[in-house]
């Protein structure tokens, strides 16, 4: 007898990027001569700060309406909301995660896009290379998250200004899942795409090639629409 439709996964993602602000002084002292020596001391003329290059993007776009429908179809057949499911975020203009998820006989997919915007901060630097930072935080969590197995890691061109993409196993309640992530940066927006995929009952689990190759795919379809900006829907 076969067991009811098994509970959908849920999947958290949130991340804080601790920032370590270093402040310098300098001081210096000067002792005049007696004797004239041609000239008085002079006030030394401050150094201008440098100035941190401005951040391409200032907005995020829905994050539920980066991937078309047809991908949504494609990646999570049977998707119990085809639109997507936003994410609680404080700042939907600065971090915003869509979930879709859903069970096609026995085979069962998860698809969350995750965004986060990084501003310049002259204390702080560029949003581009704070952005960085965060995206192999992000790439190193992936690889050690929860209970998962046999991590690999490895550096992808093509997506983005960068890209990393991490394959993982796990176990859950006896199921195992094949799961994929793939971490871009594209200027100063982070895009984190993760795959999940299970087989239960006699389903067999699914190919985790072809799981990473839809996860670059909706990672690539996510780069364009934060290129051309806020969009409408899908």
């Amino acid at each position: 007898m076969h067991r009811s439709a098994p509970r959908l996964a849920r999947i958290l993602a949130c991340a804080t990027v601790p920032v370590v602000l270093v402040a310098g002084c300098s001081s210096g002292s000067g002792k005049k001569d007696d004797k004239d020596t041609g000239g008085s001391a002079r006030p030394g003329s401050p150094s201008a700060s440098p100035t941190v290059a401005a951040a391409k993007f200032t907005k995020l776009p829905d994050v539920c309406s980066v991937l078309s429908g047809k991908t949504v179809d494609d990646l999570v057949p049977k998707a119990q909301n085809k639109k997507g499911k936003a994410l609680p975020s404080a700042d939907t203009n600065t971090s915003a995660s869509c979930l879709w998820s859903g069970l096609d006989k026995f085979d069962y997919r998860s698809l969350t896009i995750s965004l986060k915007l990084f501003r310049s901060d002259q204390g702080l630097g560029s949003g581009d290379k704070r952005a960085g930072d965060y995206a192999a935080q992000q790439a190193s969590r992936a690889a050690t998250a929860g209970k998962v197995t046999d991590p690999k890691t490895e550096k992808v061109a093509g997506i983005g200004d960068e890209a990393t993409t991490v394959s993982t196993k796990e176990k859950k309640d006896g199921d195992d899942f094949r799961d994929q992530t793939v971490v871009v940066r594209t200027a100063n927006v982070v895009i984190t795409v993760q795959y999940d995929g299970a087989g239960y009952e006699t389903a067999k689990a699914p190919d985790a090639a072809d799981l990473l190759k839809d996860a670059k795919s909706a990672a690539k379809e996510a780069v364009d629409a934060i290129g051309k900006g806020v969009k409408s829907g899908a």
